[in-house]
């Protein structure tokens, strides 16, 4: 674990369960650009997925050069095809899925009780 990797981690300990959901909604994810709006779909045994990246480095090393894009978490849950999970950082050491509905579900449970704290979140891997 690197001093980076241990600070992070101790920043995101010591914030409450609203404002982790808040960071991770506002994080930037990268992702390879295909020639048609959308995204690259890959088919798995637990039911699609699309592969993105917390940096244009780990996006580098999966696809090689290529075209790419990016956007916050919370634009990818609306822009993401209904049954589709994103697979976020596939080769790397903390890989997880990244449930769109489970992120919804959070959010509108926030709303309702004014704090965003919502029992679902990303699934670890």
């Amino acid at each position: 674990m690197s001093l980076r990797d241990l600070l992070r981690d101790e920043r995101l300990a010591s914030m409450s369960r609203a404002d982790r959901l808040e960071a991770l909604r506002s994080s930037r994810l990268y992702f390879q650009r295909p020639d048609e709006p959308g995204f690259f779909v890959c088919e798995t045994e637990e039911g699609p997925v699309v592969p993105v990246f917390t940096s244009c480095a780990a996006l580098g090393l999966f696809a090689g050069p290529c075209g790419w894009a990016s956007t916050t978490v919370a634009d990818l849950v609306e822009l993401l095809p209904e049954g589709v999970r994103a697979l976020v950082d596939p080769l790397g050491p903390r890989t997880y899925v990244l449930d769109a509905k489970a992120l919804e579900i959070t959010v509108e449970q926030g709303e309702h009780d004014g704090g965003g704290r919502g029992t679902a979140g990303p699934e670890p891997r």
